[in-house]
This record gives C-alpha cells, structure tokens and sequence, in this order.
C-alpha cells in the first residue's frame, strides 16, 4: 500500500549516478527549490550507472575536475577534493545505486525514504568522504535517515534487493529517450537533460581538457516545481 504521504505527492523522476557530479548538482538545485515554498515532491530514482555504460570506474580525476568546477560556482553544496586516504576511495557506485532502489520497498522507506538515502550517499562522497561502496557505510548513512528502515534495507541487500532494478534501468537507459546523467522527466511532458547548465568540454578529458561551465541557471527547478501545481 502506498503512504498517504506519498500518495498526495508530486513526483519527479531521474535517471543518474551518484557518482556524477552535474546529477548531484541537479538534484541539490531542485530539492532545495522545493523546500524553501514549502512544495511536498517525491523523486523516483532510476541508475544511469555510468561504470556499466563505460565498462570502467568513473574516472577519479575527471570527478575531481567537475568537483572542482561546479563547487566553486555553487559554493553552498559544501564540496571538497577528495581527503580522505585514496584507498578509500569508491572503486564502485554499484552498491549505492542498489541501496537505493530497495530502499524503495514500502516497508524499507518508499519513494521518500530512498530518496534521503540518495541524498545521504552523496552528501557522503561529495563532502564527507566516505566509501559509499561499503556495505556498512550504506547502512550507517541509512541510520541517519528518518524515513528509512535499516533493518528492513539490510535484510533486502542481503537478500539481493536493488540489482535486477539497477541492471533493468541500464538496459532501458540504453535506448535514445534517457541522454545521461541527470535527466529529469515530471508529468505533464516535461523532459531535460542536465537542465540549466551550459557548458563545454575543452578537450578530451584523457588528454589535457577540461569541462567549463558557462553559465548555470537555477531557475529551471522553479519552472519544473510550477509545472507540477498547474
């Protein structure tokens, strides 16, 4: 049975991966749009699992260039370049993409309750640095979300919850409808990949080039958050 908290919600899905830095941007902008008027959303969460599409982990360094480039446009997120020791460092976002899929099972937290686990697991790698590839680092990030149920997740990740869902979106993220990562889709048609940014790639990021953001425009949250009241 679905809450009645969520039952009365708008909800906005999103196909991304923890570990990229313009999905973590994206939903920092929308969430906090809807918490400063006060608009009750939910987000459903679908894997964009970068390390499938490019059969590799995602590269460190060009983690730390996005890092570097939207956390000094976009202070307020409070990240920070990697401190803690580098072999801890995530070698796999595949857990915590998992993790948040079973926590969408009603009885683990909903659509709610996974997506702060969502928030946790990125607020974890981006500024508290933490090895979201570890089980127990997922489940201590769980404890210190109110609307989900660590017990109940740690019982549906022992039992394999959350894989079949994160290789099912990857195939389905595969055809020409999902572009990457982020990409929002909310009722009414709308649909945008990495919305309200506008940037380019100096180069090839192997090589000596770096990504460049022109110019962001927040505003886009306001519009999607409008569209969902109209």
């Amino acid at each position: 049975m679905t809450p009645v908290r969520e039952a009365t919600a708008s909800v906005v899905t999103v196909w991304s991966d923890i570990g990229c830095p313009w999905a973590s941007l994206a939903l920092n902008t929308l969430r906090t749009a809807a918490a400063d008027r006060g608009q009750d959303l939910l987000i459903d969460h679908r894997a964009f699992p970068l390390e499938l599409f490019n059969r590799q982990p995602t590269p460190k360094h060009i983690v730390d260039a996005e890092v570097v480039m939207l956390g000094a446009h976009r202070p307020e997120l409070g990240w920070r370049l990697w401190n803690a020791p580098a072999w801890e460092y995530p070698s796999s976002i595949l857990p915590a993409l998992e993790a948040v899929q079973a926590a969408k099972a009603p009885e683990a937290g909903g659509l709610r309750g996974s997506d702060q686990l969502d928030a946790g697991l990125r607020r974890a790698f981006y500024t508290e640095h933490r090895c979201i590839s570890l089980h127990s680092v997922i489940l201590d990030i769980a404890e210190e979300c109110p609307d989900v149920d660590a017990t109940a997740l740690e019982k549906a990740l022992s039992e394999g919850a959350g894989r079949r869902e994160v290789y099912a979106q990857w195939h389905e993220a595969r055809g020409p409808r999902i572009q990457g990562s982020p990409h929002f889709f909310a009722p009414g048609g709308y649909a945008e990949h990495n919305p309200g940014a506008t940037y380019v790639f100096t180069g090839d990021l192997y090589d000596g080039g770096f990504p460049r953001l022109d110019h962001y425009d927040a505003g886009w949250a306001t519009t999607l958050l409008d569209s969902l009241t109209a």
